[in-house]
């Protein structure tokens, strides 16, 4: 059994979705496959997404990402209430979003949203970034309530005698993670890209890998005895510096 890790599918765009249809539905069938979220706005889009990974992998373990609590005023959901669907989605199509153990080895799905524990939000940020305009939030809730609320449902438990652990989120546990050579003019974004308290849960669990997405900048790295990786598959113009491949995690036979 191979463990791959992917995130930031955005299916809407139709050259994502022609890798998918493409992708094997033979070539996987003993696998697992980590989906890090952003897959899709639209809850349809979203849920034929989640079928055809279901039908080419072992398993497949989803956590959503921001773009996927995107709501409209048709959908008459706030964004928790389109998490609740999503979450319904998953369990009907056997997409795994709980902690499962695969023998020794254990898969930890981690709900998060970021808090402005990294930094807080300028002026240019809060006029651009979409999320502000297209999530919306129950009783005026605050995105470090929303976090936190996120947090909470997350099974933490540190790795028992012989486990290894593998966890993954959609967003950054930790600064440190991005690439060391980013453009400085996407420093105004390190608001909206994680939490330090997903990363204090990520240190709790002591994995040896944490699967991430959100940043559209792939880099691995390793980070207080873990590995740290982000194998994002972004928008069809980013193609410089994401990948459009599936990465196995390098787990061994231990």
């Amino acid at each position: 059994m191979r463990i791959f890790a992917l995130s930031d599918l955005h299916v809407d765009y139709a050259e994502n979705e022609a890798w998918l249809r493409a992708l094997s539905s033979e070539e996987y069938r003993a696998d697992v496959l980590l989906l890090a979220g952003d897959l899709s706005a639209d809850r349809v889009r979203l849920e034929e997404a989640l079928a055809r990974l279901r039908d080419k992998f072992l398993a497949v373990f989803f956590v959503p990402g921001n773009h996927d609590l995107w709501v409209r005023r048709s959908e008459g959901l706030d964004s928790l209430g389109k998490f609740d669907r999503i979450l319904e989605t998953c369990a009907r199509l056997d997409v795994r979003t709980a902690p499962q153990r695969f023998g020794a080895l254990r898969i930890v799905p981690l709900l998060s949203w970021y808090d402005f524990s990294f930094g807080l939000p300028g002026e240019d940020l809060q006029n651009r970034w979409a999320d502000f305009r297209m999530c919306a939030w129950p009783g005026g809730m605050q995105l470090p309530e929303v976090a936190g609320w996120f947090h909470a449902r997350n099974v933490v438990q540190p790795p028992l005698p012989g486990e290894r652990i593998v966890s993954f989120s959609h967003f950054l546990p930790r600064v440190d993670v991005l690439p060391r050579r980013i453009d400085p003019a996407q420093y105004f974004l390190m608001p909206v890209l994680g939490s330090t308290a997903l990363g204090e849960q990520v240190a709790r669990l002591r994995p040896l890998f944490h699967v991430f997405g959100h940043s559209h900048l792939n880099n691995v790295c390793a980070l207080d005895g873990s590995t740290f990786l982000n194998n994002a598959f972004g928008y069809p113009s980013e193609g410089r510096f994401t990948r459009k491949a599936l990465v196995e995690l390098p787990l061994g036979d231990g």
